[in-house]
């Protein structure tokens, strides 16, 4: 049978859904433990059925990998006008997203950084994810440019993007990354833009 709700209510339905799960798979990780949470427990205390939590995230630990700003800010680069260049339209479809988090946001956003480095297998996995950001990255650089998907030059701009992002974390850990993260990205980024030109003047 078809819902007869509004499309709008009816998501706004299905984002609080999720927002309930993840939050209380969250606080669950942080008591107990991320390996001894389970699923069950997880549904239980968010009052879905376990068939309802995985309509929303296909696994335990897609509820702490899935980055909620990764697919908007995708969007964001493909809406930037097309005269804008690459670098510049990556930069601004970030601060379109980003600089539009409210404090409770980020804060939570801190929670699932410093969950993922707290356990391996998360932490492993995430690093596989960069691969998955970078081909999605490059796919949205191409678009622009008006070249295939898997063009060369597109992916690997977009891998220097992610790698600069990298870079300019704290020990490795984005979690230590302070409020000033954004700017030493756009700092990165301008070298990126910059053709990586060297010196201490760059730092």
């Amino acid at each position: 049978m078809t819902s007869s709700l509004p499309t709008g209510l009816r998501e706004r339905k299905k984002a609080k859904t999720r927002a309930a799960i993840r939050a209380h798979a969250m606080r669950l990780f942080e008591d107990q433990g991320y390996a001894a949470t389970t699923v069950d427990q997880i549904a239980e205390a968010a009052d879905v059925s376990q068939s309802t939590f995985f309509r929303y995230f296909p696994t335990k630990e897609e509820v702490v990998l899935t980055d909620d700003y990764d697919p908007p800010m995708i969007a964001a680069l493909r809406a930037q006008p097309p005269e804008v260049g690459p670098i510049e339209a990556i930069r601004r479809s970030i601060r379109a997203i980003y600089d539009q988090l409210t404090p409770d946001e980020w804060h939570q956003e801190h929670r699932r950084q410093l969950l993922i480095e707290s356990v391996p297998e998360l932490r492993a996995r995430n690093a596989e994810q960069y691969t998955q950001i970078v081909g999605l990255l490059g796919a949205a650089v191409a678009e622009r440019a008006g070249l295939p998907a898997d063009d060369f030059s597109s992916r690997v701009l977009a891998g220097a993007v992610i790698g600069a992002a990298l870079a300019v974390v704290p020990h490795g850990l984005i979690s230590a990354s302070g409020p000033d993260y954004l700017d030493r990205f756009e700092r990165a980024l301008s070298l990126v833009e910059g053709g990586f030109p060297l010196g201490p003047g760059q730092a």
